[in-house]
């Protein structure tokens, strides 16, 4: 490659990530979901578009999918918050097995009698969109205030169900006979066992390192814990085991760790996450043929019918029954099973493995998903509205940044006071600090000021607070107990006092 073609390319990256992020504010104005933006973006570039680019690389555009994937499931499991996802982990584990299960039978089934698919293609394309996808199910559960269950549930969901779908995919894209059931669920359990043990090891090691070990700049902590990932994914591929449940439980750990400025290592990988997002979304639909998708979009519109009203529904009450959930709970869930890039991202392994039929696979699981996203993902919030599930008064969590003093044997924190938060209305002296921290900065409408103890917080505000080692938690939980239960947290418990 020359430089002038090299800065061709750059250019046209460039405009790329431009057009991208315009797409984004579109998208939270217009309530689409952003995927199908970005989407358009590379069928616009594409065959039958306005560029008339020619790309057909099945294994190029599978390698970079896995790798973006990679990305979103660290950036997903970072800003996933254990206390929601810990009771909600068994129902979690059984809609990302169990109901695989099913929903592969069903949809499969449906496949083969309605569509006429063999009986192998049939199988792929269950298995292929029985997956969530992280990406869309993240974006969209955080700008919707659901009971912390029905996120929990959801987004612990669709950072597990990848595993044993892959496996499913592969087996079923092999040009030999297929494996045995028994041996098939022996190879998830064996691959989901090693990935959970990978993944928690290493955001356990990576978290007690970051904490001990004083690194010489701040911006080095975001790209340390992208590492962390990165290996965790790595390492648990290579021991045969499944990576991409050992990314996202490393950054669950990861996340949960109150590591040296949090915030900003959110922050780092939520642009990655989007830029990985961008630029998969874009590559996948450079892919696509557009006029090839005429001829395959009823059988798409069939067979995502079949998965959105029958198998996904059906698979989240046979997963759910041991744990009773109310019917409203239930119906939210069956309904926010939103694909997304995973399904098509799969989709490209029978291209690649040969699989008779792969490319009409591969149209149908485009179509399907971006038929019922756009279906899907607007509705939502409608949907928790009419069954009355969340709480929009919900106070946010607070905000809390910690850069640590190695010299002064202390630790700085930032705290941004959120909308709806009961610290709200708060003078500084009923926040009751433990002794050895203390309210040092006030910030409010871009002015700063020394507070005084009798000083009323207001939502907005951003505080600095200087602790000591020892105090150090104490203080944080202390600062969240009244952002979540106002003063009388002190004598109602910190866990909040509503």
């Amino acid at each position: 490659m020359t430089v002038h073609q090299l800065n061709e390319l750059l250019l046209v990256c460039s405009l790329v990530l431009l057009v991208a992020v315009v797409a984004v504010r579109i998208s939270s104005r217009s309530g689409l979901p952003s995927l199908l933006l970005y989407l358009g973006i590379g069928v616009a570039m594409g065959q039958d578009g306005l560029f008339d680019l020619q790309f057909d690389d099945a294994e190029l555009t599978q390698v970079i999918g896995y790798a973006a994937l990679v990305v979103i499931l660290a950036e997903g499991g970072l800003g996933t918050k254990w206390k929601e996802i810990r009771p909600a982990l068994p129902a979690a584990a059984a809609l990302a097995t169990v109901g695989i299960g099913v929903s592969v039978a069903v949809t499969a089934t449906a496949a083969h009698l309605l569509v006429g698919l063999e009986w192998k293609q049939a199988l792929i394309i269950g298995a292929v969109v029985s997956s969530t996808d992280a990406a869309a199910v993240f974006s969209v559960l955080r700008k919707v205030p659901l009971p912390s269950r029905v996120t929990g549930v959801l987004e612990a969901e669709s950072g597990f169900n990848d595993a044993p779908v892959v496996i499913l995919v592969v087996a079923f894209s092999t040009s030999g006979p297929v494996d045995a059931w028994y041996l098939l669920l022996a190879d998830i359990a064996l691959e989901l066992a090693i990935g959970a043990a990978v993944g928690l090891t290493t955001g356990w090691l990576g978290a007690y390192a970051l904490r001990r070990v004083a690194l010489p700049a701040s911006g080095l902590y975001p790209i340390a814990v992208m590492a962390i990932a990165v290996v965790a994914y790595a390492a648990g591929a290579m021991v045969h085991g499944s990576g991409f449940l050992a990314v996202y439980l490393a950054s669950v750990v990861l996340g949960n760790s109150r590591l040296p400025h949090a915030p900003a290592n959110r922050g780092f990988a939520e642009g990655l996450g989007w830029i990985a997002q961008i630029g998969m979304f874009v590559l996948l639909g450079l892919l696509v043929t557009p006029h090839e998708l005429v001829e395959d979009f009823w059988p798409a519109v069939v067979v995502g019918l079949v998965l959105t009203v029958v198998a996904r529904p059906l698979s989240v009450l046979v997963s759910l029954l041991p744990f009773r959930m109310p019917w409203q709970e239930q119906a939210l869930m069956s309904w926010a099973g939103l694909r997304g890039a995973v399904p098509i991202i799969l989709a490209t392994i029978p291209m690649v493995s040969g699989v008779p039929d792969s490319h009409r696979i591969f149209n149908i699981v485009f179509v399907l998903v971006v038929v019922y996203t756009l279906i899907q993902g607007p509705t939502l919030p409608w949907l928790a509205r009419a069954l009355h599930l969340g709480d929009p008064t919900e106070p946010a969590d607070l905000g809390v940044e910690s850069a640590p003093l190695e010299r002064l044997r202390g630790h700085l924190l930032s705290v941004s006071v959120p909308e709806k938060s009961r610290m709200h209305g708060v003078e500084v002296g009923e926040l009751r600090l433990p002794p050895g921290s203390a309210v040092t900065l006030v910030v409010r409408g871009g002015a700063s000021f020394v507070p005084l103890p009798t000083t009323a917080l207001r939502q907005g505000d951003e505080l600095l607070v200087v602790a000591t080692d020892p105090v150090r938690d104490e203080a944080e939980r202390r600062l969240r107990a009244v952002s979540q239960g106002g003063k009388l947290a002190y004598w109602l418990g910190t866990g909040g006092g509503r």
